[in-house]
């Protein structure tokens, strides 16, 4: 599912993320990209992360397909929420081949969508134990973190 705080309500955000932002599109899906000034907030207080909307419009089929496809893409937006940069919204816009697309199918295109739009937070979260930046020794280090001389304290 989810969260509430990474789901797009009003329509005023929709609007301004499908004509202010980029737009690619895949086989069965849509995407659009919007970054948002850091400077405004609608909640002052509040995290800062980023936001994501469907549309699932009747052309996709009835109701029981198209609440079938909203809830696979729902889930297929929130394993990669984490991921996207904390300024953007995102609209998911499914086309007509998204009712008999398989949901690996839709992650891999809304990924590549993402991916092309740069959409994802390239800064890492965790350093690598190959990160040479790094201030604390991987296990990898060809030196020891301690002497292993047996002197005393002159050694140091």
């Amino acid at each position: 599912m989810l969260p509430e705080q990474h789901r797009l309500h009003r329509s005023a955000d929709f609007r301004a993320t499908t004509r202010g932002g980029r737009r690619v599109g895949r086989r069965d899906v849509v995407v659009h990209v919007a970054t948002r000034r850091s400077d405004v907030r609608r909640d002052p207080g509040g995290p800062r992360v980023a936001r994501v909307g469907l549309v699932v419009s009747k052309a996709v089929g009835p109701a029981v397909t198209r609440h079938r496809v909203a809830r696979r893409l729902r889930h297929v937006c929130a394993s990669m929420v984490a991921d996207l940069d904390p300024n953007t919204d995102v609209v998911v816009r499914a086309l007509v081949g998204s009712a008999t697309a398989s949901s690996s199918d839709l992650d891999r295109q809304l990924r590549s969508a993402l991916r092309r739009l740069g959409a994802f937070d390239e800064s890492p979260a965790v350093p690598s134990a190959f990160d040479e930046s790094s201030a604390v020794p991987s296990a990898f280090d060809e030196s020891p973190a301690v002497p292993t001389s047996g002197g005393g304290p002159s050694d140091r």
